[in-house]
């Protein structure tokens, strides 16, 4: 939030410096719960049936992914219009493989017969495979059960507080922290093919950016210049970082960073503050928040040094933190409404916003790789969770931690 930007690089950090990494770890992280607080008013009826000599349940994870969706009545095969049967088997390799079917209970029509094979490790992936593979086929839309989040947890109070970087799967399962730190963590941003994480951290009790490989904690310092670096943002290549810096006199303006060569381009130049940058779907506008209106708007220029930024966001006197969804027809953004902070969605098309959660203090949105869904950080009885909203607002979501705080989540992209 800009306004909250002065305040916190202004603020002394006086916590003790501990940073090490985590990988595969479970039981000291925070892990989330997910509660349905808001679904479509017709939900389709289903049945998933046990899957016969599954010793992992996979069928359960398949009712909870397509339950949570929103859009499904998770009952009995005597109430449903469609049914989900089949079978697992292991391998003498340790494979787990299932075969499974999709009917259509209506017309008596084999919609999927079907056969996904996972190793021993990557069972849950199997389900959260086969829950896209029957939300596409009756929807009729894309969905991101089989793909991950990341988001940073905090747990503890000043000067005791821990900050932990957590990479679950899309339901909260699976959560492995891959950083942890004495000192804050921020803005966790995925690389495009799904591999790395940059994000900023204070462990040299000065903010710097770092990108890190996820699968093997392997890490480099790719900004660390003095005064602010904040807000690291892929494009859409994987070859640069948008990013925000501060100037000698601490003023903040978008740059652009090469990370093989290190190259690196103002494209901002103004007194105002210009922060929170984030590519558009082809690589050519990066959109940011400004307030050099009186106000943050949101804003999109070309990613040159001298660009003439444009002013996209009108309604309102407070709209922050662009997000582009994956079609790159709408633009997710915070906006204050009365005295309460929530998520807006803008047609970049013909302008219309509509406002789609309900919290008194919803910020930092992300959109789901299939576009249909967004997370973002919320305020919950004082408490910081995360929720979801679907991209027509009518299926709303809370994942809350079971202890300590989440906030700034990232939605990771499809993989292979």
């Amino acid at each position: 939030m800009i306004d909250s930007i002065r305040t916190w690089w202004r603020s002394p950090l006086r916590c003790a410096l501990l940073v090490f990494f985590v990988l595969g770890s479970r039981g000291a992280e925070a892990q989330l719960q997910v509660d349905i607080t808001s679904g479509v008013s017709v939900p389709i009826p289903l049945a998933i049936e046990d899957l016969a000599a599954d010793p992992q349940a996979s069928a359960e994870v398949i009712r909870q992914d397509l339950a949570r969706s929103g859009r499904f009545i998770v009952g009995l095969r005597t109430a449903a219009d469609y049914l989900v049967t089949g079978r697992a088997s292991a391998g003498v390799d340790g494979r787990t493989t299932i075969d499974f079917e999709l009917l259509n209970l209506l017309n008596g029509q084999r919609l999927l017969v079907e056969r996904v094979t996972s190793p021993p490790t990557a069972w849950r992936n199997a389900a959260h495979r086969i829950s896209d593979r029957i939300y596409q086929k009756i929807i009729g839309a894309r969905s991101a059960f089989a793909t991950r989040i990341a988001y940073v947890s905090v747990d503890g109070q000043p000067p005791s507080q821990r900050y932990q970087l957590i990479v679950a799967d899309a339901d909260g399962e699976n959560a492995r922290v891959v950083l942890q730190s004495r000192l804050p963590l921020m803005s966790p941003t995925w690389s495009p093919d799904g591999e790395s994480i940059a994000y900023v951290s204070f462990e040299t009790r000065a903010a710097a950016i770092y990108v890190q490989k996820v699968r093997t904690a392997e890490r480099r310092r790719v900004s660390g210049r003095p005064g602010v670096n904040n807000a690291p943002a892929w494009s859409p290549d994987g070859r640069k970082l948008a990013l925000t810096l501060s100037s000698g006199s601490g003023n903040l303006d978008v740059h652009v960073l090469e990370l093989d060569t290190g190259v690196l381009t103002r494209i901002t130049d103004h007194p105002a503050i210009d922060t929170e940058p984030v590519w558009s779907v082809d690589g050519s506008q990066i959109y940011f928040t400004s307030d050099r209106a009186g106000g943050p708007q949101v804003y999109r220029a070309e990613p040159i040094a001298g660009a003439r930024p444009q002013r996209i966001t009108f309604v309102g006197n407070y709209n922050a933190r662009p997000r582009v969804s994956p079609d790159g027809k709408q633009l997710a953004f915070v906006t204050r409404e009365g005295g309460a902070y929530r998520i807006a969605l803008q047609d970049l098309g013909n302008g219309v916003v509509r406002v789609l959660s309900k919290g008194p203090q919803d910020e930092s949105p992300a959109f789901s790789p299939d576009g249909g869904t967004l997370i973002y950080a919320a305020r919950e009885r004082g408490q910081r969770v995360l929720g979801t909203v679907s991209a027509d607002g009518l299926i709303l979501q809370r994942l809350k931690a079971d202890r300590g705080e989440v906030r700034e989540p990232a939605w990771g992209p499809f993989l292979p």
